[in-house]
């Protein structure tokens, strides 16, 4: 599987500083809560072939933020995400199909020791030279899982019937990475 347009072969690294891991959640069946996550890690080995190219990201569960300090607390509790005892999130992709800008990538997701196959959808958005000399790569993804196959079980029943908080979660992903130089620095930027 051909490389999309401008991707090169190397090491390309997660700029967190310009990238944003989002998901939204129904609340009370009736609106929708948007939460973050404000540090990951990410390394991308591009190889002559997608086929043959690695991803592995590590999102810290700690970082999460809705806005909302007493949601996120809560959120950040054995609850939802028990960062204590579970501080990352992982995804190891294990395949990519499509070509040109679209594509549909698959892993493996970690969210609490649980370990589930994920598909996203991604669109190749393009390669750039920064003002500073960095190469930089962009991606659209997004997904959505079911929390409860996680272990994110926890929920309150509404006085009108139903739950509080949906099972679906949508993931919604804004990457950039940027392609470390020979000397294996990151490039500035």
């Amino acid at each position: 599987m051909t490389l999309p347009s401008g991707l090169t072969p190397g090491i390309w690294t997660l700029d967190m500083s310009h990238s944003e891991i989002g998901f939204t959640v129904r609340h009370a069946g009736i609106s929708k809560v948007r939460g973050r996550f404000m540090e990951a890690l990410a390394e991308a080995r591009v190889r002559d072939s997608l086929a043959d190219s690695s991803l592995v990201a590590k999102v810290k569960t700690a970082s999460f933020n809705s806005g909302d300090p007493n949601r996120d607390a809560h959120v950040r509790g054995a609850d939802f995400f028990d960062v204590e005892e579970y501080p990352e999130m992982t995804f190891r992709a294990t395949g990519v199909e499509g070509d040109g800008e679209d594509y549909t990538l698959t892993g493996d997701l970690t969210i609490k020791g649980i370990t589930k196959p994920v598909e996203l959808e991604v669109e190749f958005t393009g390669v750039a030279v920064d003002p500073f000399g960095a190469t930089r790569a962009g991606f659209s993804a997004e997904a959505e899982i079911s929390r409860k196959e996680f272990g994110l079980t926890w929920n309150a029943v509404l006085e009108a019937g139903g739950l509080l908080v949906s099972d679906k979660v949508k993931i919604n992903l804004e990457a950039a990475l940027v392609k470390e130089n020979q000397t294996g620095a990151a490039s500035a930027g």
